[in-house]
């Protein structure tokens, strides 16, 4: 098995694979040596094993210790016997004895045909991790293989590394059948030395950016930003956008002739409701829009803690909070301000109206 044809063999691995023959060597050296130690030397016995691709050869050295009494003969070595090997010998050293080894070609060809195989997917894993180190807060497309446990396994790429779709990344309600394509965001690739993953999302708030920027030429190109996303995956998202050129309308960019781009982006989430906001550098005018659909009376604030007082007329104050508070909090998200909505009636008693407007009142 050891000899001129296999090291060019490794030779042609080497070309083909990108693996250096001596990857393979040492590795194989090490196999054959703990293969050789396990089967013919005894527990504490040591092996070396050496191969030489220029030679085609490989010989076995066993290693034991000089002392001045034996106690395990696995390891150990007289002072007497040793010097008939070396005359030099004294205690302490260690000797490499050469031997012929025992029923060599079935213990190599196995061991060879494992380390090869091990090698070539350790660089499989390690060439498909390089490609893949900078997919993370990307969009990719995945084929579900499998589901168990309520996790989801997705082949992604050439099928090399596998993606994981794990509960807590999943849209509730939504379903996922084996051989389904999904769009999904990449979070980050695990490597535990063993297996490589790219753990994905259905339910990150970059998936609906990494969507848009598919629809949208004007994202992808940079003209238009997308600035914050807040979302409640599966029922409702809000995104904020802006664009430093004033010929671009950035909300119709995103919309799209007839509702085309937001509605593809919608298909694809599964019906969920897209709010697209129109980011502003000024906090309480951000605040407002950010409330959509809901109109707003008046906001003030504190920049120092981030707190806004918002003022709805009354028959709006239950779209401006939402369902279970959800429009109200997802504007929360997307501003990063905390937010306190009231109705003009309820600010009018706590006289929180604005000076002009209590004046007109009048």
């Amino acid at each position: 098995m050891i000899n001129k044809d296999f090291f060019a063999a490794l030779e042609d691995l080497e070309v083909e694979k990108g693996i250096k023959k001596e990857i393979f060597i040492e590795a194989l050296q090490n196999a054959l040596a703990a293969a050789y130690r396990k089967q013919y030397v005894g527990k504490n016995g040591k092996v070396e094993v050496k191969l030489n691709p220029e030679k085609g050869s490989i010989k076995f050295y066993a290693k034991r210790t000089v002392v001045a009494e034996v106690l395990d003969k696995d390891s150990e070595i007289s002072l007497e016997d040793a010097r008939e090997i070396k005359a030099t010998a004294k205690i302490g050293d260690v000797l490499n004895e050469e031997f012929a080894s025992k029923d060599f070609g079935r213990i190599a060809a196995q061991t060879a045909k494992q380390i090869i195989q091990q090698k070539l997917r350790e660089t499989e894993r390690s060439n498909t991790l390089t490609e893949f180190s900078d997919k993370e807060n990307e969009l990719m497309v995945g084929v579900v293989r499998k589901v168990e446990m309520k996790n989801v396994y997705l082949e992604i790429g050439s099928g090399a590394i596998e993606g994981l779709l794990l509960p807590q990344d999943q849209v509730l309600g939504e379903r996922y059948n084996v051989n389904d394509k999904l769009k999904v965001y990449v979070k980050r690739i695990k490597n535990d030395g063993k297996n490589a993953q790219i753990l994905v999302s259905r339910t990150a708030p970059g998936l609906v950016k990494r969507l848009f920027e598919e629809q949208v030429p004007e994202i992808r190109q940079g003209l238009v930003q997308v600035k914050a996303v807040s979302r409640e995956p599966g029922q409702r998202t809000k995104m904020a956008i802006y664009s430093e050129d004033p010929k671009i309308d950035p909300v119709g960019a995103c919309v799209g002739n007839k509702g085309v781009r937001v509605n593809a982006v919608v298909e694809e989430l599964g019906g969920e409701k897209i709010d697209i906001i129109l980011w502003s550098e000024n906090p309480l005018e951000f605040i407002a829009k950010s409330l959509a659909p809901a109109p707003v009376v008046s906001v003030s604030g504190n920049e120092s803690d981030k707190t806004a007082m918002v003022i709805v007329p009354d028959d709006k104050l239950s779209l401006a909070i939402g369902r279970d508070g959800q429009n109200a909090r997802l504007a929360a998200r997307l501003t990063g301000w905390k937010i306190d909505v009231k109705s003009e009636s309820a600010a009018a008693k706590l006289n929180l109206l604005p000076e002009e407007q209590d004046s007109d009142e009048e």
